[in-house]
């Protein structure tokens, strides 16, 4: 236990010290981080405890001595294997003499193999989380402003119909909305939620969610009465409302409403240009449309003695309806609301023939203190961050990560007029703040390994013994994750920081019976 000791405490250290800062990041990003970080921390310090408690007394117990000639009296497949590892050992021994009789050229070789693992990170995509397939997918129809219900439903019905008939082998039902969208509520808007089978009997590629919705936009892009644009769920539902990424357009100098949308639609322009990158760039709102303003003289209405919370509650009442209360109607619970009846509120001449009840408890007509007319606008005005925004979403193309795809929207936004800018938010804020935050949880991991070696074996050099093992498997990571082409999301982070865990963690066993020996030997090892 004397030669192992040491080693397992600084395995237990280097391992917590490769954790345990994930925990502290903050955002989602920390969220994600903190549960593995918790987990595999407690995982490795329960089996320290029990590599330095309970394996000893079983070795103990379970471990007899043995003569010297028991391994050579054993069969033919284990007299193989002792001889083949004996040989190897040898030539290990032999390769490792060469390599200290060259030491210029090896440290070269390592200087290269370190460059190639930068080049290898640098050129590796990146991306935040990998899409999902959770059974279920949706779709958002939109026609232009204006549209009537009945347009909107029958582009609906194209959709269930394709749904239902195209892929009846993948999709189990379909649940539409007429007049509400992720863009907005209004009669030019719908939803179509598609659950889909589950997953043992979708199985191929060709049957997954992503597949489905592949094909769906091929298809459901040819109807031309309106968009239809199919996409998945994000794998973090509370993280936006769809895959992709969520851009921001932002008025910066009060340039106005008509000079935002002509920036947006300028940027739809220049994305629509390369669609080998970028593919359904969208805008998640309302386009602007007729819309009929009534205006109130308020000096009139206070010298009326009308209220403007009457005047609004009037309003609302007449046209959309107000809940009253509940009655049983033959063992029946039904609901009462009070509304105007259809042919009174059907013209724009309807409002000034409503009556509202003023102070003194007259009925003054809508006419004799509002004036109305017809505007043109937007029915949904957003703000971000205190300002004017517009969101625009969509998503990165066959072969192209979410990171290129954001990288050439922020250089289309860049040729946008002065006083347009730009932020992201949803996922893509969060996969921009784990792209910050990659290289210091790399750097601060690297840091905090070094100092607790350093204090566990009160040395500088015998730290950096162990730390030049790290480059070698960080090299293995990435020619894995580009051969298979992965990305750089958080989960290959994780799958990061454990490789330069496990990576320290051999060259502490072997550092560690080096270190012994040499001081065996009377020989000073730092």
């Amino acid at each position: 236990m004397s030669q192992i000791q040491g080693a397992l405490v600084g395995i237990a250290m280097v391992l917590s010290a490769v954790f345990i800062p994930m925990a502290f990041f903050g955002g989602s990003t920390g969220a994600i981080y903190r549960q593995f970080s918790i987990t595999i921390v407690s995982a490795m310090a329960l089996s320290v405890l029990v590599a330095l408690i309970l394996t000893p007394a079983l070795c103990a117990t379970l471990l007899k001595p043995v003569s010297a000639e028991h391994h050579e009296n054993k069969g033919r497949i284990f007299g193989w294997f002792n001889t083949t590892f004996d040989h190897s050992v040898n030539h290990y021994t032999n390769s490792v003499g060469k390599i200290l009789g060259s030491t210029g050229r090896y440290l070269l070789i390592y200087a290269l193999i370190v460059a190639g693992m930068v080049v290898l990170f640098l050129r590796l995509p990146s991306s935040f989380l990998p899409e999902e397939d959770q059974g279920v997918f949706l779709t958002m129809i939109q026609l232009p402003a204006g549209a009537t219900q009945e347009r909107t439903q029958k582009v609906l019905d194209q959709v269930t119909d394709y749904y239902l008939k195209n892929e009846k082998a993948n999709v189990e039902s379909v649940f539409t909305v007429n007049g509400f969208s992720f863009s907005g509520q209004a009669q030019n808007a719908g939803m179509a939620f598609v659950s889909l089978k589950p997953w043992e009997e979708r199985s191929g590629d060709e049957n997954s969610a992503e597949a489905v919705i592949h094909r769906a936009k091929m298809e459901l892009g040819k109807i031309r009465d309106g968009f239809v644009i199919p996409f998945n769920m994000p794998a973090i539902v509370e993280l936006g409302t769809a895959t992709g990424f969520d851009f921001e357009l932002i008025d910066q100098a009060g340039l106005g409403h008509d000079a935002l949308t002509q920036a947006r639609n300028q940027l739809l322009g220049m994305a629509a240009q390369h669609p080998a990158s970028l593919v359904s760039v969208r805008p998640n709102g309302l386009e602007d449309t007729a819309q009929f303003k009534l205006e109130v003289d308020q000096e009139k209405a206070q010298a009326l003695g009308v209220s403007l919370s009457d005047i609004n509650q009037t309003i609302s009442t007449a046209l959309g309806g107000t809940y009253v209360n509940d009655f049983i109607d033959r063992g029946r619970v039904k609901k009462v609301y009070v509304q105007a009846d259809a042919k009174f509120r059907m013209l724009p001449e309807d409002v000034d023939k409503l009556y509202v009840r003023s102070a003194n408890g007259e009925m003054v007509p809508f006419s004799a203190f509002t004036t109305s007319h017809w505007v043109y606008g937007s029915p949904r005005l957003e703000r971000y961050n205190g300002l004017p925004s517009m969101e625009i979403q969509g998503e990165a193309a066959p072969g192209t990560s979410s990171g290129d795809a954001m990288a050439l929207m922020e250089n289309l936004a860049s040729k946008l007029p002065a006083g347009i800018g730009y932020d992201w938010t949803g996922m893509s804020y969060q996969e921009r703040l784990s792209g910050n935050q990659a290289p210091a949880l790399v750097a601060i991991s690297f840091v905090v390994v070094f100092l607790c070696l350093a204090a566990l074996y009160e040395s500088w050099s015998i730290p950096v013994s162990v730390m030049l093992v790290v480059p070698l498997g960080i090299v293995g990571v990435l020619l894995a994750a580009t051969l298979f082409n992965q990305k750089n999301d958080v989960y290959f982070m994780v799958g990061l920081l454990t490789t330069i865990g496990l990576s320290a963690k051999n060259a502490i066993l072997i550092v560690e019976f080096a270190k012994d020996l040499m001081e065996k030997e009377g020989k000073r090892c730092c």
